[in-house]
């Protein structure tokens, strides 16, 4: 059986994170490690893992707040064997004698969704004794048979580089946030993730799903090795999303994407950064970083299309104003005014 790694990116979200590995913990795969990444987190969130995982609960669990308990119920058994590094030490590949079960790199600092995902890869790279990396988000629970169906679907589809999970919202199990990933548009800059009007007792069309999907959801990826020694880490520019758009993006000569039905994961969309599609109810970081992140796609990968994305972006700006949104009509202003390098340098509600 091929090794997999399961990649988890923390940031201030230790209840979150720990909650998704009694879970993974679970998995019936028989040849996997974990890797926590600690995005500089300021609310104590590596030792509160750790001490879960010496099997001291930092805090009595409420399970009345929680959906999903036939997974995460009772607790794995612990202690687990664990390694705790640096990044410098990380990256390197920590101690290569020792093969722990759960291994926790603190990173130093906030490096966003793809520079925290890349400490981990080049950890896991530098120990090069896997098959498959399974980038997972903090605020998913999983089915135990959720990493044996990607990878299954993987050695199935020999042409795929990525491949994505349903995904399911946590608080409302009837419904799916995404069949593994989504169609982007470049002519707006925005993406539609495909089956996420569904119900989850609708049946999956598989092959129509992998034909219109140009990207796979970071919440749930399956990376193969392969994958990342010809394409490389995810690009860092973005901070938070269009990673995934990008990196399957510059995969796509020589790898397609693919999605496996079986996988289960029920996201709890928008825990981490208040994350939406209603104007309304996004918080500013989401805000700022998909108004900016669209821009520095389309000029990087399309910037023809800037012609169409700038129209669609005056009628979002135009939406904050209605909404009494001042603020926002005129940060997603000056974000369209910015060129290159200055896009980098603005801040969330500047």
């Amino acid at each position: 059986m091929k090794r997999a790694y399961v990649l988890i990116v923390n940031w201030n979200g230790w209840q979150d994170t720990i909650e998704c590995l009694e879970s993974v913990f679970r998995l019936d795969y028989p040849d996997y490690r974990v890797i926590v990444c600690d995005n500089g987190s300021t609310d104590d969130s590596c030792d509160r893992i750790l001490a879960w995982a010496n099997g001291q609960p930092p805090v009595p669990a409420d399970t009345r707040k929680k959906h999903h308990l036939d997974l995460i119920v009772p607790p794995v058994k612990k202690p687990l064997s664990c390694a705790v590094y640096g990044k410098e030490e990380a990256e390197a590949g920590g101690r290569l004698s020792f093969d722990p079960a759960l291994t926790l790199i603190r990173t130093g600092e906030n490096l966003g969704f793809a520079g925290g995902n890349n400490v981990g890869l080049k950890y896991a790279l530098a120990r090069d004794e896997f098959n498959y990396v399974w980038l997972l988000n903090n605020d998913t629970v999983v089915e135990s048979g959720a990493l044996q169906a990607l990878v299954q679907r993987m050695s199935t589809k020999s042409s795929a580089g990525i491949c994505g999970s349903t995904l399911v919202r946590y608080d409302e199990p009837e419904r799916i946030q995404a069949r593994g990933g989504g169609w982007y548009c470049k002519w707006i800059g925005l993406p539609w993730h495909l089956g996420q009007l569904e119900k989850v007792a609708a049946q999956p069309r598989l092959k129509r799903v992998e034909k219109w999907m140009n990207y796979v959801v970071g919440a749930s990826m399956l990376v193969s090795r392969d994958f990342l020694v010809d394409v490389g880490l995810m690009c860092e520019d973005y901070f938070l999303f269009f990673e995934e758009a990008d990196w399957a993006l510059r995969g796509k000569k020589k790898y397609g994407l693919a999605y496996a039905s079986n996988s289960i994961v029920y996201h709890k969309v928008g825990a981490s950064i208040g994350t939406s599609t209603d104007p309304r109810k996004k918080s500013l970081v989401c805000d700022y970083y998909s108004t900016r992140n669209r821009i520095r796609f389309t000029l990087k990968h399309y910037p023809i299309a800037l012609l169409t994305v700038y129209p669609a972006l005056c009628c979002a700006v135009l939406f904050r104003l209605i909404l009494g949104q001042w603020d926002r009509g005129g940060m997603i202003l000056r974000l369209m005014l910015a060129r290159g390098k200055d896009l980098g340098n603005m801040k969330p509600g500047e």
